[in-house]
């Protein structure tokens, strides 16, 4: 019986720490300091995935672009900050993408299983090969207009690699919410 109550125990946390996990997204947000983003009242992009030729500057999403304009805007609309009729006071920047990550590796001071080489038990939950995943990455990035100076960047770890749809609409916008957490007021 108190074994069964355990078993219970840890699949409840267990359960727990997995739906936490997909709810919050770790956001960096860095604000240049001589400058303020309360002088956004309008904006517009600072570019696209395109170049201006039409061509494809990388490999990318043109609906998932599209999804991420539309939860900038709306979410800079949120902020009270309107899209430009004619100059605009802030531009906007984005970006989307996945890159690889490589974590540890072989070497003498590497988490591994067994005795150490100088005879102490040096890891007992590690392994000697590197630990490799695919990170994405939603940012956005505010510059004055005028002087074209970064006034906020911002990214989050979210991976939408590979969805479409509602799937990646969803997540696209939990991204930039989570990042309009850390706009400058």
């Amino acid at each position: 019986m108190l074994n069964q109550i355990f078993r219970t125990c840890i699949v409840a946390f267990a359960t727990i720490c997995t739906m936490t996990a997909c709810v919050s997204l770790r956001v960096t947000s860095d604000v240049a300091s001589a400058a303020s983003a309360s002088r956004c009242h309008s904006y517009a992009w600072a570019g696209s995935f395109h170049n201006d030729d039409g061509t494809a500057r990388s490999v990318a999403n043109p609906l998932n672009e599209s999804r991420l304009r539309g939860a900038i805007a709306a979410n800079l609309a949120s902020k009270g900050v309107q899209p430009a009729s004619g100059d605009a006071d802030c531009l906007v920047g984005y970006g989307i993408g996945v890159h690889t990550v490589v974590q540890g590796g072989y070497g003498p001071y590497d988490w591994g299983w067994g005795w150490g080489w100088r005879g102490g038990y040096y890891g007992a939950w590690g392994w000697d090969g590197p630990y490799v995943y695919r990170e994405g990455i939603v940012a956005v990035d505010l510059y004055d207009a005028r002087s074209r100076q970064p006034l906020w960047h911002a990214t989050v770890d979210q991976n939408v690699a590979g969805l479409t749809g509602t799937a990646a609409d969803n997540k696209i916008k939990a991204a930039v919410a989570a990042i309009f957490t850390k706009y400058p007021s």
